[in-house]
Order: C-alpha cells, then structure tokens, then sequence
C-alpha cells in the first residue's frame, strides 16, 4: 500500500500506523470526488444566470474536467449492500454531469458530437426518456428529422416491450413538433459575452520537477472556497530557484477552479526597469476587453475599472518577478472569488495578507531527477560522483541544473565528469550562490 501511496515510504505521511491499525491522512483536495462535486458546483453557478457564450464555454470546460477524473466504475470490486448502494448513487451522479455537458453541447450548437455520445448513452441507459429526449433535440436540431422521429419510435417500441407504457407526455409533445413538420426548436443562443475570457499563462513546462508537497499545498490554497477576500500568495527568493516555474505550473492545475480567465504579466522588478503598473493595468484591462478609447489615465481610475471588471468573477492573476508590495498593491483584485499569484526574490513582496512562502534550492534528490531526466537515464548512471558535483557546484538551483543538462544533452561526446572539471578552472570549486 505504502509504495503506492508515499512518496518517501520511510517517512510516511498518507498511510499512518494507528493503535493496531492504519490511518489515511488524505490533504485538502486529493479526493477525486471533491474535485469532481466542486467542478460540476461552479458550472451550475455558471449556468444559473444569463448562460452567457463565456459562461457556456467555461461551466463546459469545468464539466469535462469533472467526467475526467473518474476512471471505471466506482468501488469496483468491493462487494456487499452498502457497495452497491455507492455504486449506483456514484454512477448516477456521474450521469447527471454528463447529461448537463451535453445539454450545454446543443445551446452551443456543437449537435454532431452530442449526437454521437448520447447514441451511445441511450443504448447503455435505454429507459432513460430524459436522454432519448436530448438524442431527439440532437438529431433535429442537426437536420436529422427522420432520424429523431425514428429515435422516438425505436423507445416507444422498448418501453411498451419492457414496461407495457408509452412515453411521457414531454417526449410525446416533443414527438408532435417534429410531427408537425418543423425542427425540434434550437436555442436563441447564448447572451453575448461582456467581458472577454483572457488566457494568457505562459506554457507549463513539460518535465516539471519536484516540489511536490509544495504544489500540493500551493494547489488546495487556491481551489478552496473563496473567503471574505481574494487569495494572495507571494513565492520568495533567490534568483533560477524557480519561482516562476512553480508559480507557472501551480497556476495551470488549478485554471479550470478560475474559469473566467487568466492574467499574467512579468513586472521586471529584479531588473533596473520595473513596470508601472499603472501601464499593467493598461494591458490587463485590454485583455479583459476594454478597448483604448475606454482606457482612463490615471493609475488610481483604472485599478477602480479594473477591480469593477473583475467583479463577480473568478480570475487568476500571476505577477511574476514583483519588485515589492508596492507594485503588486494597485494590481490585486477585489473580488474573492479571484487569486493571486505573486513571485519576487524580496521576503516583502507579498502585500499585507498574503501567504509568503520562501523558496530555497532542490534537495539533492530534486535536482537529480532534474538532471536524469534531461540528460538521460544512461548517462547520468554512469557517472554518479561526476554529476552529484556538477549538482553541488549548481547549488541544486533549478535553473542551473537544468542549464547544465540541457546543455551535456546537446552535446553526447561531454561528461559529468568534463564538466566539473571546466567549472573548477573557470570559477574554482564554489557552488553558485555560495559566500565567496
């Protein structure tokens, strides 16, 4: 159990022994069901008002992550009355969020896929009148008249064989319409959307390395409910000991928790040219669909219109390489169903209620794995005291590492050991970040 469950089995901290038994010790969000009731919660919030196109699009996005998460039947294999009475309240639950995807499908006019699920929902469900209902508004809707009236007849036909009954009365008005010669009616479509849905995270990086308790953390901070204001965490420290890539990757877990759009922006505040936020609000107010005219001059008038953008939704916000407090101020949110992400090397750029986290180098093992996963499994082995000195000599700093061994992967005829030789003659036998 514990292999599958630890990360480190000697120093467990999901399965714990307890008198004479074990206890699971699970975090704030690793349940697959907690990520799948909060997901299918906000696309009903998200559908309950004017169902706008940006609306749409997100509760359908949030949805589809939700039907993601499950894999097979649940509690399979475990036997008994309680198992079973899970099971089928599991499953219909699972039901349910497929039968509101897909009816989110036909008001955004997307028939031909919701044809093609709901043909094979009806056949694995082939009593469900509300399903055979959305293949019939499917199908007309998709300019299949006869196909949906012989959907109709193909249920009345079952239902009269398995249960000696005729179909409700809201199939049989749905039945007459498309009788009657006309489409099932298609939707006016969505309200047009006021506020446009910015996306602009820089990319995840593919090979992502360690950190894992910290993005756990990082990442249930931010998909809690929202409290009285907006969630702020500040990561601070040295330079390449990768803020920006933890802050980038936390930010892309929890993008469907913010389905209303993502901002990033990089203040330069590590260099001798930070930026104006008042120019910051610029950009993000452009992005958010204000055009130039709209803009107000003023630092203190466009953070109002920003806030008022912003308000009623749920936004992540990335300031990535904040110079303080100061700069990052003008740009929060005042929303709390907003968040914010802020990096910076100073202990102070998180404004006053924020998390501050400090972020120091890899552990050794972390900047191994780094280093193996770019340069190879092979090569790496091959050379083990070559490469932890190259390590030490990074500092175990990510960025390094990752330098270091993009750089021996480009290059097959280097090794470790060349290369920790190079550096002692170049810079001595210091690692990067070390008192000289």
């Amino acid at each position: 159990m514990r292999r599958v469950l630890e990360n480190d089995r000697t120093r467990p901290a999901v399965l714990r022994s307890a008198g004479d038994g074990y206890r699971l010790d699970v975090p704030d969000g690793a349940l697959d069901l907690t990520g799948f009731d909060r997901r299918v919660a906000e696309a009903a919030r998200l559908t309950a008002g004017g169902r706008s196109r940006a609306d749409l699009d997100a509760a359908r996005l949030l949805l589809t992550e939700a039907l993601e998460l499950w894999s097979g039947d649940p509690l399979a294999g475990l036997p008994g009355p309680f198992a079973e009475t899970q099971r089928s309240r599991l499953a219909e639950r699972r039901l349910a969020a497929r039968r509101s995807r897909l009816e989110i499908d036909l008001e955004l006019g997307r028939y031909a896929e919701a044809v093609a699920e709901l043909t094979a929902l009806t056949a694995e469900h082939p009593l469900r009148e509300d399903l055979h209902g959305l293949l019939m508004l499917a199908l007309s809707r998709d300019g299949r008249q006869a196909e949906a009236l012989a959907a109709y007849a193909a249920l009345h036909r079952t239902l009269r064989s398995e249960l000696g009954a005729d179909p409700g009365p809201e199939l049989r008005r749905l039945h007459a319409r498309l009788l009657a010669g006309g489409p099932a009616p298609a939707p006016s479509g969505p309200d047009p959307d006021p506020v446009t849905r910015p996306a602009s995270l820089p990319a995840d990086l593919a090979d992502f390395t360690g950190r894992a308790d910290l993005v756990a953390r990082l990442t249930a901070r931010l998909t809690a409910p929202p409290g009285a204001a907006p969630t702020v965490i500040a990561l601070f420290g040295a330079g390449g000991v990768g803020k920006t890539a933890l802050a980038v990757h936390v930010a892309h877990r929890v993008r469907g928790d913010h389905p209303d759009g993502q901002l990033y922006v990089d203040l330069h505040g590590a260099g001798g040219d930070p930026a104006e936020p008042v120019a910051v609000l610029g950009e993000f107010l452009r992005a958010l669909g204000v055009p130039d005219a709209a803009l107000p001059e003023s630092e203190a008038e466009r953070a109002a219109l920003y806030r008022t953008r912003l308000a009623g939704r749920r936004v992540l916000v990335l300031l990535d390489n904040a110079r303080d407090a100061e700069q990052v101020r003008p740009l929060l949110p005042g929303d709390p169903g907003c968040a914010v992400l802020v990096t910076g090397r100073a202990p102070t750029v998180g404004p006053a209620g924020a998390w501050s986290v400090p972020l120091r180098a890899f552990a050794a093992d972390e900047a191994s794995a780094l280093f193996t996963g770019i340069v190879g499994e092979e090569r790496a082995a091959a050379e083990p005291a070559a490469v932890a000195e190259v390590l030490r000599l990074c500092g175990h700093l990510p960025l390094a590492v990752r330098i270091v061994a993009a750089r021996l992967a480009a290059r097959p005829g280097w090794t470790s050991g060349s290369v920790s030789e190079g550096w002692a003659l170049m810079v001595g036998p210091y690692p990067l970040g070390a008192d000289q």
